[in-house]
């Protein structure tokens, strides 16, 4: 009981502190007292902490998507670690769960509970989700039991960056407002901007496919997501490296997949191929959904990966 006190006061901090920090630089910048290190410390801050959710977290570590190079697995479950969403072997049995149960019962963010309760309002509830039992095979990983048990040096580490940085642009009042902006403004960006797939992406848009689920893609959250917006492409072809699964479904996170790829720093990428496509098109014309028509981008037809 004691452990479930005080985990849920560190949630209610997590996520209350950030959005306090943010109606402050909202403030600052209504009243023009940012500097442009600010804004850079944010949107460079975002974009690898962002990276580290969404192709460290959730396509190589939960759905095992590709297989980085050692070096490239570390970084990316650092940057994960720094989002401040959980360590990695927690966010992969959650997320894992959610899979499994989709949108019934034991669903750690369903939105049959409601929008809030699938945004935020799960953090504080008890997701049972066990490493033991849903991401067992992580247990006997060492890279991920090393960065899972430092877990707090990552997420001092991700105020301390933008601290450190801001400071050494623009002196002690950058590395205030580095802080801020680096650091604060970028974890109440970086939260909710994840948690709407769990909420938006299962409420609001379009399904492509039929799937067992209510997921949806909408090209909001896909572009803010860097890819995982496209949920239904997603809860179609969980494996696939590539959520975007048509040339104008932005994707940036698989943009990165590929680049790696290329740099010989990632294999054994999963795709989807046309003749799979074929067979989930078919699948959603007979269940009455729109399909998905047309080819898929370039670098999206090569291994077959049929885990559903």
């Amino acid at each position: 009981m004691r452990h479930n006190t005080l985990f849920k006061a560190v949630a209610l901090v997590v996520v209350v502190v950030p959005f306090l920090a943010t109606l402050l630089a909202i403030w600052l910048l209504w009243d023009r007292a940012v500097h442009w290190s600010d804004l850079l410390l944010l949107v460079v801050m975002y974009t690898v902490v962002a990276f580290g959710v969404t192709v460290g977290y959730h396509r190589m570590l939960t759905h095992r998507s590709f297989v980085p190079h050692p070096a490239v697995k570390v970084i990316l479950l650092v940057l994960g670690s720094m989002a401040l969403e959980g360590d990695a072997l927690q966010w992969t049995a959650t997320h894992t769960k959610h899979h499994a149960l989709a949108d019934r019962e034991g669903d750690p963010h369903s939105p049959l509970e409601g929008f809030v309760h699938a945004h935020l309002g799960w953090i504080f509830a008890e997701t049972d989700a066990d490493p033991r039992r849903y991401c067992k095979h992580l247990l006997q990983d060492r890279l991920v039991l090393f960065v899972s048990r430092t877990h707090l040096l990552w997420v001092v580490l991700a105020l301390a960056i933008p601290f450190t940085l801001g400071g050494l642009l623009a002196g002690w009042v950058g590395a205030l407002t580095g802080l801020l902006w680096g650091g604060l403004v970028r974890q109440f960006l970086t939260h909710h901007v994840t948690w709407s797939v769990n909420s938006v992406c299962h409420m609001f848009g379009k399904r492509a496919f039929a799937t067992n689920d209510r997921s949806r893609n909408e090209w909001v959250v896909g572009l803010l997501a860097f890819g995982e917006g496209w949920h239904n492409n997603h809860h179609a072809f969980p494996r696939s490296a590539f959520h975007g699964l048509r040339w104008w479904q932005i994707d940036v996170s698989g943009y990165l997949i590929w680049t790696l790829e290329r740099l010989g720093l990632a294999h054994e990428v999963y795709r989807v191929t046309p003749a799979l496509l074929t067979a989930r098109r078919r699948r959603a014309r007979d269940a009455g959904q729109r399909p998905l028509t047309g080819a898929p981008p370039p670098g999206v037809t090569l291994t077959v990966d049929g885990a559903n």
